[in-house]
Parts: structure tokens; C-alpha cells; sequence
């Protein structure tokens, strides 16, 4: 296993109520960093750290004005924003279909989460980055927009497509000031999410579908994350990365 010392780094972190947002959150905090933490969900009991590493805000992502003020107070509050995990997004199972059939108000919520979110997030974070000459994000795509799907569900697919452009946009726009930008693109993760997955039956399936025979953990998509925000990946910006057990290999 990889180590990590986050000490006297500050990173806000998405989605972190739970699943891939939240093993984001443990690893920066078990490494000693502090976390500046969002989500709709209430703040999990399982955080790790301690009361004084963590800010936890609970509100929804597309108000921008919300996302921006309490953005401003993690980093009055700890000196510093060093880094950006975009995590939460959205599934409309049954609602996101077909753009050839949908109702056109769920194809813009799911933009309203998934895409647009992150443009409220990067415009917030990355004047304080600006401001250390330093900073790094990390954001989570989807290997659904890159591949097809004889069951769409198009807006979804459409907004993580455009993660990946938008980082690295960012990317090319930042790298003088010192700030990477990287996608990650996960495979089949069992997440909140995916509540369709609840039992050991439906899990198996599932994995059946992926080369390494099982689906991945939040952890190890965490893990994936961490390192791109580290120092050791000082030299990586504008990628997208695929964490998926070979899923596209099919």
C-alpha cells in the first residue's frame, strides 16, 4: 500500500457523504490533511481524523453561490485549499433513458450534477490555489461515456463525457499557474449508487461482466484519486484514467 503525509494540505472533496467521495476523504484524513467536505447526505459517523481536520457542509452542489461561500469558509477556516476531488454525481435509473424519449427537465438536472457542479467547484477552489502557486483536482468521469450501451441512459453518459473535457481544459489552462487537473474514469464500483446491487447474487453478476471477474471497491478507486492529487504524481495533468478491471477490454 501506498503512504501518504497530507499534514498542513487542505482538500475539498464532493460526494463525500459516502462511497468513492468518502474513501477520498479517509485517506487524505488518515494521512493528516484537512478536508473542506460536501454533500446532500449528512456527514457519515465513519470519517476518520479528528473534529478539527474536517468541514462538512451539507447542501446541494448546483447552487453556486452555496458552494462558493462555503468553499471561502474551509479555506478562512484552515489557511489553504491545495486540492479538488469533483465526486458526487447522480443516477436516474428509469428517468435517464433515450435522449430520443426523456424528459428534457431530467436531462438538465443530471447536467445540473454531474457537469455543471464542477464548473461551480473549480471556479471557487482555484483562486486559492492560485494564491499558494500550487493545486491539483481530480475529477470523476465515467466509463459509461465511453462505450455504448444497448440500455442508455444518455444524459448521464453526455455530462460524464464532458468531465473529461472540462478537465482538461483546465488542465491546459492551469498548468502555468502550477495546477494539474486530471478524470477518472471508474469501471462497475459498488457505491451508494448502485443500491441495484444488493445481493451477493446480483454483486456476482455483475462482476461477471469485468476480465478481473469481480467490481471495484470505493477504496481502491480512492486510491486511484490520492495519487493523482499527490506529490507523486507532480508531472501528470491533462489524463484520463481508467479504473475499471478491464472493463473496456470487452
Amino acid at each position: 500500500m501506498i503512504t501518504y503525509d497530507f499534514s498542513g494540505k487542505v482538500a475539498i472533496i464532493t460526494g463525500a457523504g459516502g462511497g468513492m467521495g468518502l474513501a477520498i476523504a479517509n485517506l487524505i484524513l488518515g494521512a493528516g490533511g484537512s478536508t473542506i467536505l460536501v454533500d446532500l447526505k449528512p456527514e457519515p459517523a465513519d470519517l476518520a481524523g479528528a473534529p478539527d481536520q474536517r468541514l462538512f457542509a451539507r447542501g446541494d452542489l448546483t447552487d453556486a453561490d452555496f458552494v462558493t461561500s462555503t468553499i471561502n469558509a474551509g479555506a478562512e477556516r484552515f489557511g489553504r485549499v491545495d486540492y479538488l476531488a469533483n465526486v458526487a454525481g447522480v443516477l436516474r435509473f428509469g428517468d435517464d433513458t433515450s435522449l430520443l424519449d426523456m424528459d428534457l427537465a431530467v436531462w438538465d438536472q443530471v447536467f445540473e450534477t454531474n457537469l455543471k457542479s464542477m464548473v461551480h467547484t473549480a471556479r471557487a477552489a482555484v483562486p486559492h490555489m492560485r494564491r499558494l502557486g500550487h493545486g491539483a483536482m481530480v475529477h470523476f468521469s465515467s466509463t459509461q461515456c465511453l462505450r455504448g450501451d444497448p440500455l442508455p441512459q444518455d444524459a448521464y453518459s453526455t455530462a460524464k463525457a464532458g468531465v473529461g473535457a472540462l478537465s482538461r481544459s483546465l488542465a491546459m489552462q492551469l498548468a502555468a499557474d502550477n495546477i494539474r487537473s486530471n478524470a477518472i474514469y471508474p469501471g462497475l464500483t459498488q457505491t451508494p449508487l448502485q443500491a441495484r446491487w444488493d445481493t451477493d447474487e446480483k454483486l456476482t453478476e455483475a462482476g461477471s461482466w469485468v476480465p478481473m471477474g469481480r467490481i471495484g471497491t470505493p477504496e481502491e478507486l480512492a486510491a486511484a484519486a490520492v495519487f493523482l492529487l499527490s506529490d507523486g504524481a507532480s508531472y501528470i495533468t491533462g489524463i484520463d484514467l481508467v479504473v475499471d478491471g478491464g472493463l473496456l477490454l470487452k
